[in-house]
């Protein structure tokens, strides 16, 4: 069969792997940042252990062509570690390998996924005793370096149920009991099995470019550079943003709600409301202890920036209902009334406009504006119209009043660039928002932070702006870029880290998005990114309880209902 791969005409012999083609045709380089680790066919991603021909295809009564092969028409692209899906391979390969060096050493040990904490991954080991991060590095490089193979292998449902609750996986076993499917997949090597819920890369000798450091509690698997994936990136500690899901994962164990099976349990039994409930009630207590915090400091101006989806214009208006408790009068602000008109701004080298950049702000304009604020003088606000691109000017000026508080919202909030020189740094408060989800789908598969954010969004863009899943989506890597240039970089610098996430709106979502997801087809661009979501909302029992969740939620921004939206 003939193959087009990255352009290269190739031809597939029978029983031939896409790893052993790309070996005959020299394809490998050895390196990280331009090896290929994975292939995406019509729209979905294959490890490069997949065989195009296989005999059983050709000696066949009716010979056939296998089903991705003939809807990609013999098209194959390489997926690397710069391409998001090849990441997710990285990823994944990485925790096979890590759990599976830690079932080598410490047989009864409990590793579990905890978060991700800048370039490092913190993983919590529970009863191993004696445990020493650097003896697992040493065990992690063997397996590395026995370039064991990655075969995905079936097995029934019923069997791998059995199969986890004997290896003490209680948390997947329970997961799988929900599965409506006969059959589970599964990667093994002797007496190990576990799966990661998507494809892996082809060997473990391929996971060529990582460290491991102690932690408290566990170790941290150090990723590669993003900018260079050939050297491992530099860790960067970030204790208040690692003191946040901390916190998270407490309250967890004090909700009994540490995975996606408890999740299910508490929708079954009905106590997802009561869930629902302390919830609710511990963002109020969180946005309560900051207008204490704001008032406390006596800032004139509270900085919030946040990444997409993660409840930026809930938390102003909640943190300014709590101001005004205080006796304060919170004036909240956008910083998109500041962007420059946008033919004004040069394009980037692919020759579209990066509106997440910094330079579509116009920053000096704020920072006098801010400056003349807290000075006590009266200043004209510019308004951005967003159907025209072009910044207005319709006289709506602004002066402080001693109780006046201005709560600045936008993506850039943190960045220092907006901050005056010479300010009192106290006049100023900084909020970083996140819905940093602590809840994991078992001990050793987490559920992303920016799943949750993306399914938020979604919903968010579907219903209130008819967007289409596709299209949000597509925009989702350009979203993502943005993020990790200009909001990241500054969230350690806040001066408080607001979760924003609730355990119990991953089965609430689902009710809305579901429908939405399963009605995207196969070749669509965006369908391997949906298919993803998929997967892992697939183990998620829905909850119709809409009726429970305030109309001030956090939740009801991207679901609808929000009172604050309300004129």
């Amino acid at each position: 069969m003939n193959l087009m791969i990255d352009g290269h005409s190739v031809t597939a012999k029978t029983g031939q792997s896409l790893l052993d083609i790309l070996k005959e045709q020299n394809m490998l380089t050895g390196r990280l940042s331009t090896e290929p680790i994975a292939a995406k066919i019509a729209g979905e991603v294959f490890t490069l252990n997949y065989i195009p021909v296989r005999q059983k295809d050709i000696i066949s009564d009716r010979p056939s062509i296998r089903r991705a092969m003939a809807a990609g028409n013999g098209i194959v692209r390489l997926l690397r570690y710069s391409d998001p899906a090849g990441k997710e391979a990285y990823v994944r390969t990485a925790q096979f390998v890590l759990f599976l060096a830690l079932r080598q050493l410490y047989p009864e040990a409990r590793g579990k996924m905890n978060c991700t904490v800048g370039a490092g991954l913190f993983v919590e080991v529970i009863d191993a005793k004696g445990f020493s991060a650097e003896q697992l590095k040493k065990q992690v490089a063997s397996v590395v370096e026995q370039d064991i193979p990655l075969q995905r292998q079936r097995m029934v449902t019923v069997e791998a149920i059995d199969y986890f609750a004997r290896q003490g996986q209680q948390d997947k076993a329970r997961l799988l009991r929900l599965r409506d499917k006969p059959h589970f997949d599964v990667y093994s090597y002797g007496d190990f099995a576990d799966y990661y819920y998507g494809e892996m890369m082809p060997s473990t000798g391929f996971l060529r470019t990582w460290d491991i450091l102690p932690a408290e509690g566990g170790f941290l698997f150090i990723f590669p550079d993003a900018q260079n994936p050939d050297r491992v990136a530099d860790y960067r500690e970030m204790p208040n943003l690692h003191s946040v899901y901390q916190e998270a994962e407490r309250w967890c164990t004090l909700m009994k709600c540490e995975t996606v099976a408890d999740l299910n349990d508490l929708v079954n039994n009905g106590n997802i409301r009561e869930l629902i409930r302390v919830n609710e009630a511990l963002h109020e207590k969180r946005y309560s202890q900051i207008a204490d915090m704001v008032c406390q400091r006596g800032a004139k101006a509270v900085m919030l920036a946040g990444p997409s989806s993660s409840g930026k214009t809930t938390s102003a208006n909640r943190l300014a209902t709590q101001l005004r408790v205080h006796g304060m009068d919170p004036i909240l602000m956008s910083l998109d009334d500041y962007y420059i008109d946008r033919d004004a701004i040069a394009p980037g080298p692919d020759g579209k406009l990066d509106l997440e950049h910094i330079n579509t702000i116009d920053t000096a304009l704020f920072a006098q504006n801010l400056k003349d604020l807290i000075a006590g003088r009266s200043v004209e606000i510019p308004t951005f119209n967003f159907k025209t691109g072009k910044r207005q000017w319709s006289g709506h000026t602004m002066r402080l009043k001693e109780s006046s508080v201005i709560i600045v919202e936008g993506l850039h909030a943190l960045n220092p660039v907006l901050i005056p020189e010479g300010l009192d740094k106290n006049k100023v408060f900084r909020m970083y928002v996140s819905p940093l989800l602590p809840l994991n789908l078992d001990d050793h598969n987490r559920i992303p932070s920016n799943y949750l954010r993306l399914l938020r969004r979604i919903v968010r863009d579907y219903e209130s702006r008819g967007t289409s899943v596709e299209k949000t989506i597509a925009m989702w890597d350009s979203v993502r870029k943005g993020e990790q240039k200009w909001i990241f970089p500054f969230q350690e610098n806040a001066d408080v880290i607001f979760n924003s996430s609730t355990l119990y709106e991953l089965a609430v979502l689902k009710t809305h998005i579901f429908p939405l997801l399963t009605a995207v087809p196969p070749e669509d661009e965006s369908y391997e990114g949906v298919r993803t979501i998929v997967k892992f909302l697939n183990y998620v029992q829905p909850a119709q309880v809409d009726d429970e969740i305030p109309p001030t939620s956090l939740v009801r921004e991207f679901i609808g209902g929000n009172t604050f939206y309300r004129k």
